[in-house]
């Protein structure tokens, strides 16, 4: 089964990214290794959720930004490959949590991230990960991820 098939039988559709002049690449291929950029909880070129988990933003909404991070990756992914069947397996995902000081539950929040990238790419080769607790992220968004894919 290609990955589109698979996106198909999950009933996802990867969004069109934003084209925004930014002083940086969405991502940089380097051999068979592709770098993406951070990528917020966009939607439509708005930001879906703001705040901080642990207080204005609850778990569950995290989690979704999780997601939304997870699809813009893939959307970015493709632009740069043009094909999401090049892509052998993802390696490293990091997460960036803004919350609260004394919330620990950064995990709980990118797991929603793994867990999709999973159920696209099979779970025979996990990937690493970091789930980090920052005080702020871009545009007070609550969720930043960025990863690394290596190519067939």
């Amino acid at each position: 089964m290609t990955i589109e098939q698979r996106l198909s039988e999950l009933n996802i559709e990867l969004p069109l990214l934003q084209n925004k002049e930014y002083p940086f690449s969405i991502g940089t291929i380097s051999g068979k290794l592709v770098f993406l950029s951070g990528q917020t909880p966009m939607v439509d070129g708005k930001m879906k959720y703001t705040g901080i988990v642990g207080s204005t933003v609850s778990i569950e909404e995290a989690q979704d930004a999780a997601v939304i991070c997870t699809l813009n990756l893939l959307s970015a992914l493709k632009v740069l490959i043009g094909d999401l069947n090049k892509v052998k397996r993802i390696i490293k995902l990091n997460g960036y949590v803004a919350s609260e000081p004394n919330f620990v539950d950064q995990p709980l929040v990118i797991n929603a991230a793994s867990n999709l990238l999973n159920d696209i790419f099979g779970v025979e080769i996990k990937h690493a990960r970091a789930a980090i607790g920052v005080a702020a992220l871009p545009g007070g968004c609550p969720v930043e991820i960025e990863m690394i894919a290596e190519l067939k």
